[in-house]
């Protein structure tokens, strides 16, 4: 398998597409992009505990993501969501139909939208059939972290079982590979990344064939800031093959796309062969899975979706809120700027008022003087 890169002309709009699983540091890739300027989308999901410093995703375009997933079958973390499970012709017409409007709310006439959705890698046909329609390239970019240290992470957040977690890593990893073997992409490893972020912007450069749009000095620093040592929440390191099937299968993709970010040959025909089994196992077990606990994972995401919607909602009405505050006290404050104003204005008329009176009350008294001495003389 061909693990190269291209390298087209930089000479039309171009999408940034930050592929990979889940907690893979897909949100590191997405902030670094967004600080060397490409465009983020309008509306992004707030951060919260598990990832403090955000997401960067367009939280529209993940619940959309999840509609259009469950519309075939599918979930987020559907272990077999790999390969792609297209829509008949017409329904999935509507369905880019929907995402068109989404994309252009998002981004408008953006010269470099910067697309970050774990969803859209396992969307990826759909997606890359929405960007033709629009005439937009694409540059890919997916992050490679051990699978275990994914697994760590998805546990804490979800309470998935190591099994399952490397079981989805690989899935969405093949996917990732997959879907993109003609784009112009690059394979970064996180470890990597937060050790040399600028050796990496290298070879992200090299592999899409055009620089970052606005990867200047003051990016640089932003960039220095946010890659910190404490986005390394879950250590990489354990034995995947002590998980069984979904361990070794893990283990074969991690090796050859850990290779591909490391920049060394691929072991050709293995990511053939590790998709070959998945599938194997989908067709063996894909059928045991129960309509119950897809129903049930369905309950989840949306209840999940509804909180991330809310959170969203709270934080622009409390925006909208410290607007109008902020709006207020400038009134305030313009309304004391009057006050004094008048109060400066009143304050020298009356003093101009004082002086003329005191020349009055003078010449009277000078006046009276002169009447009384008249008076006085025979």
């Amino acid at each position: 398998m061909d693990l190269s890169t291209a390298n087209p002309a930089d000479t039309q709009r171009a999408a940034y597409l930050v592929l990979g699983m889940h907690r893979s540091g897909t949100s590191a890739v997405t902030q670094l992009l967004g600080l060397a300027g490409a465009d983020l989308p309008a509306e992004v999901m707030p951060g919260d505990e598990h990832n403090a410093k955000g997401y960067f995703e367009p939280w529209r375009i993940a619940l959309f993501n999840d509609e259009r997933l469950r519309a075939s079958g599918g979930a987020w973390d559907d272990v077999f969501g790999f390969p792609f499970r297209p829509l008949p012709r017409r329904d999935e017409r509507k369905w880019l139909t929907r995402a068109e409007a989404l994309f252009e709310a998002e981004y408008g006439q953006a010269r470099h939208p910067l697309l970050k959705d774990p969803r859209v890698t396992v969307l990826m046909p759909f997606w890359r059939t929405l960007f033709d329609d629009l005439g937009v390239s694409a540059r890919v970019v997916i992050p490679v972290r051990h699978p275990l240290a994914v697994a760590g992470s998805l546990a804490r957040r979800d309470a998935f079982s190591a099994q399952k977690s490397v079981l989805l890593w690989t899935s969405y990893m093949l996917a990732a590979e997959a879907y993109t073997r003609d784009l112009p992409r690059v394979f970064v490893d996180y470890d990597s990344l937060l050790g040399d972020w600028r050796s990496e912007v290298g070879r992200i450069e090299a592999a899409h064939g055009a620089p970052l749009p606005k990867l200047t000095e003051k990016a640089s620093k932003a960039i220095d800031r946010f890659l910190t040592p404490e986005l390394r929440h879950n250590a990489g390191d354990g034995d995947l093959n002590g998980l069984g099937w979904a361990g070794e299968l893990a283990q074969m993709v991690f090796e050859e796309l850990s290779a591909a970010a490391a920049d060394r040959p691929a072991n050709g025909g293995a990511l053939e062969m590790a998709a070959e089994a998945l599938a194997r196992r989908r067709a063996d077990i894909g059928p045991l899975v129960s309509p119950a606990a897809r129903d049930l994972d369905a309950t989840r995401v949306a209840l999940r979706d509804s909180l991330a919607r809310r959170e969203v909602e709270a934080r622009q009405a409390g925006e909208r809120l410290q607007e109008k505050v902020t709006q207020l006290n400038a009134q305030i404050a313009q309304l004391k700027a009057d006050v004094a104003e008048v109060r400066a204005a009143w304050t020298r008329d009356v003093g101009v008022r004082e002086r003329e009176l005191k020349v009055f009350y003078q010449a009277i008294a000078e006046a009276e003087a002169r009447l009384n001495e008249a008076l006085a003389k025979p």
